[in-house]
């Protein structure tokens, strides 16, 4: 994080180039501020205009790093635009009103605040971990040195407005901006100076020399933009004041621990080395020194040398670039793709060169394609597009406009990535397996905080998280049965199928139940036994809030039910008005529950596991939820105060449908979409079995058409993108894919659809035919909706009635029984060492004899 980031308020052209040396600077939208070419900008939208997304996107494509937008903004874009570049603008008072959603849309925020409150600064820090946080105070003084560093210690940084910073002396109205920036530096050396890299702007950062700096040094390097350094000899040392070889600071950064810098220059005249070399650590090499070689040929090169020659013949430049292009696109082993590569950059940099491009030029380019959030589709142009087997096609995510559409008519087609099992390499085939990497352990940090304060303080914890994430003030996080009608009261028809859910889902899980005791005599007067009980008490985690999941409930309730479990606690978010929605709490009913839990997210996982003075402690807890539910049923789980189990590790959501020649492109189309609306990480896999060119291209446009059609197209435009069409050869060889892949739905669009079935191994649930669609177990076919994701269905079973009955064992042995056995039990308990074993066996064999 920078030190502080100035807000610019004038044209000053010196302070302005100053500042950019430095780090960010913010601008507004409205403002006609100039800056150079290398300055990072933020973008300041804090004006009373109206929402207009593609003004954004334009100033980000502009190569704007981050924009600040206000909180109304954000609700429209949230999940739209990357995370990374947006920072919210908040007032003081309004903290509280972002959301969880919000919070992980953004990577920082600027809060206006009329005085600096470190308690206050702190407690956003906790709410905005691992995010940036910066600090606009409304007051018309400057900061100290003293405060800017007490903010950094708080996690947070200082904006400064232009008004506030000058490059002249230090006063009570302004401070000068070398002082500012050393505030938040601590050397850890006697003489107080800090060592400093200073690299080649561009070329790679490449070393350059290692000297000190300090804080005349530092100031004077940031108002003038030459680098000066201090020498622990001689004083001030401003490079190049005698041999010319003066250098132009770019950038100045403090390292990770802010006790040593990096100066960012151009270097000018024979190079930094006191021995006339670019760098104290030798020669430049690679594509600076090709550089280097390049320009001096551009003026020196004799005459009838090649490299003349193509200086001054643009079209033998021009046929070696293609010549060089096409044999990279044709070479195979990783040397030649090397050695190819190697002379298209050449011939590449030659042009470049020619026409007065530098490679700070090119690494310019790169860096402001690399901020732009919009893409071309990335097709070929006609004269060198070819159909090319195993190819995959990027079609990048594209940004919407103003309007809902792409930018771009080829754009706004929604579609998946192409491979083909007959080609690629078992290395790339691995990673069409993979799933977006959870960071189990960062997210385990965030929720432990949050679990162990429900466990300590109970319901006061409860309540206060209620408060903050859900936005519900309550008096009681709990309703025990039985339930007030009025908190029940539902349409005709979703009672109506709610019911027959009902009866669908129980008829099925009451099938599972093992009633009976299992009795086999293994020996003559030896009887061992194993009889099913159910879990006694069970949480059932319903995720909610502004969505009604009566599913969900019906999906964990009715095999706690069938099971027998004794206590049943439902735990699903309220509204903002405290209440839960009507058909959950109609469920809940339905399945005897015995508690309903107004809470969500990881406080309601770590009531239900610990126990508050409201709240039943259960034996273990089912049901999905986000990454912060399943963090803390991943934690409490590992805690043996909680002595709680929970069902299986969840994930996004899965499908994966094997479609032949005789699937229905839109029904296979629906299936996809049917999971790929769930999230933007939702994982969709279609594996086409054999299909035509024109085949897979009616499920592409069917999958395009019906996405566009859809309410939720913004996350299905994502996720779809990031998805995947396998092409197989058999199905055989599909089912073999799937099984490796191991997903949580598996939808078979086949000719002998159930000829199939047994080849899988491993799914969570498998949807036979083309009348099977996955949305049918989700809510009411009989099967369990609650399945193995991120492929865990290689180990885990589904939710089912025995998750929650546990099976015990019992054994009776006859003393006839005793005499045949006991022997045995002795010789191998004397094997082991463990004499009072032995002893429980011949005690009574003794006994038996006498």
């Amino acid at each position: 994080m920078s030190v502080f980031l100035p807000l610019l308020e004038s044209a000053d052209s010196a302070l302005v180039d100053a500042l950019g040396r430095i780090g960010p600077v913010i601008v507004s939208s409205l403002a006609q501020v100039p800056v150079s070419e290398t300055c990072r900008r933020y973008i300041l939208f804090d004006h009373d205009s109206s929402f207009n997304l593609d003004e954004i996107v334009a100033f980000l494509d502009g190569g704007a790093e981050k924009v600040i937008i206000p909180v109304a903004w954000a609700k429209e874009i949230a999940g739209t635009l990357p995370a990374d570049r947006i920072l919210l603008l908040l007032d003081v008072a309004n903290v509280s009103a972002v959301t969880d959603r919000l919070r992980e849309g953004v990577s920082g925020v600027l809060i206006k605040t009329p005085a600096l409150d470190l308690d206050l600064i702190s407690s956003v820090m906790r709410f905005f971990s691992d995010s940036s946080a910066y600090v606009l105070p409304t007051t018309p003084e400057p900061p100290s040195q003293s405060t800017i560093r007490e903010i950094l210690g708080a996690k947070a940084a200082l904006v400064l407005p232009t008004s506030q910073l000058t490059l002249g002396a230090s006063t009570k109205e302004q401070i000068n901006v070398g002082d500012a920036f050393v505030s938040g530096l601590a050397s850890d050396r006697p003489d107080g100076l800090f060592p400093t890299v200073v690299s080649s702007y561009p070329h790679g950062g490449k070393s350059l020399g290692l000297v000190y700096s300090s804080v005349e040094s530092i100031k004077e390097s940031i108002a003038t933009g030459k680098g000066v350094y201090q020498s622990r000899k001689h004083g001030l040392w401003r490079k190049g004041e005698t041999s010319g070889a003066t250098q132009d600071v770019v950038y100045i950064h403090s390292d990770c621990d802010s006790d040593a810098l990096e100066f960012s220059v151009i270097q000018n005249g024979s190079g930094f080395c006191h021995l006339n070399r670019p760098s104290c650590f030798g020669q430049l090499s690679g594509l600076s020194a090709l550089e280097k070689t390049l320009q001096s040929r551009l003026s020196s090169a004799p005459e009838g040398s090649y490299t003349k020659r193509l200086f001054s013949d643009e079209a033998l430049l021009r046929s070696k670039i293609m010549e060089e292009a096409d044999e990279l696109c044709r070479a195979e082993t990783k040397e030649e793709v090397a050695f190819e590569t190697a002379d298209l950059l050449y011939f590449a940099l030659t042009r470049c060169v020619a026409a007065g491009v530098s490679l700070a030029d090119v690494e310019r380019s790169l860096d402001k394609k690399a901020k732009k959030v919009t893409r071309r589709p990335g097709h070929a142009k006609p004269q060198f597009a070819q159909n090319v087997t195993g190819s995959a096609p990027a079609h990048p995510v594209a940004v919407p406009s103003g309007n809902g559409k792409l930018n771009g008519a080829d754009t706004d087609v929604i579609r998946m990535r192409t491979y083909d099992l007959s080609v690629i390499p078992k290395s790339e085939r691995s990673q069409l397996l993979r799933r977006p990497v959870l960071k189990s352990d960062e997210m385990l940090s965030k929720v432990k905080p949050i679990v162990e304060e429900v466990r300590i303080r109970g319901d006061a914890a409860l309540l206060e998280f209620t408060a903050k994430f859900d936005k519900a003030k309550l008096s009681s996080p709990v309703m025990h049965a039985p339930f007030p009608e009025e908190t029940m009261q539902i349409e005709e028809s979703v009672r109506q199928a709610i019911d027959k859910a009902y009866a669908n889902i129980r008829k099925f899980h009451a099938a599972q139940t093992e009633n009976s005791t299992l009795k086999v005599e293994t020996m003559p007067g030896v009887v061992c036994s194993r009889f099913a009980r159910p879990v006694a008490r069970v949480g059932l985690y319903v995720p909610g809030g502004t969505a009604i999941l009566p599913s969900t409930a019906l999906m964990l309730g009715i095999p706690a039910q069938v099971a027998g479990c004794k206590e049943i606690v439902i735990a699903t978010p309220p509204k903002a008005d405290g209440s839960i929605s009507e058909e959950v709490m109609y469920v809940a009913k339905l399945v005897g529950a015995s508690t309903v839990l107004k809470a969500g997210g990881a406080q309601a996982v770590a009531a239900m596991a610990y126990g508050t003075q409201t709240v039943p402690k259960v034996d273990k807890i089912f049901g999905p939820g986000n990454q912060w539910v399943t963090a803390a049923k991943m934690l409490v789980q590992n805690d043996t105060d909680a002595l709680v189990s929970i069902d299986m590790p969840a994930g996004p959501s899965e499908v994966l449908v094997i479609a032949d020649s005789t699937g229905n492109p839109d029904f296979v189309a629906a299936d996809l979409l049917s999971q790929a609306e769930h999230g933007i990480d939702s994982q969709v896999v279609l594996v086409a079995v054999d299909l035509t060119s024109s085949q897979l291209d009616a499920i592409e446009k069917a999958v395009d058409e019906q996405a566009k059609a859809l309410p939720r197209v913004d996350i299905v435009r994502q996720s779809v993108a990031k998805s995947i069409i396998v092409k197989a050869s058999s199905v055989e060889e599909a089912v073999q894919f799937s099984n490796d892949y191991a997903p949580e739905h598996l939808i078979l669009h086949l000719k002998e659809a159930s000829q199939a079935v047994p080849l899988v191994e491993n799914a969570g649930s498998v949807f036979v035919g083309p009348y099977s669609p996955e949305s049918c177990g989700d809510y009411a076919s009989g099967t369990n909706h609650t399945l193995p994701t991120n492929g865990y269905a290689r180990q885990f079973s589904g939710v089912n009635t025995l998750s929650f009955q546990k099976h015990i064992t019992s054994q009776e042995v006859s003393a006839e029984g005793l005499k045949v056995l006991g022997p045995i039990v002795a010789t191998l308990a004397d094997c082991e060492g463990l004499d009072a074993h032995a002893n429980a066996v011949r005690i009574r064999l003794r006994q038996i004899a006498n």
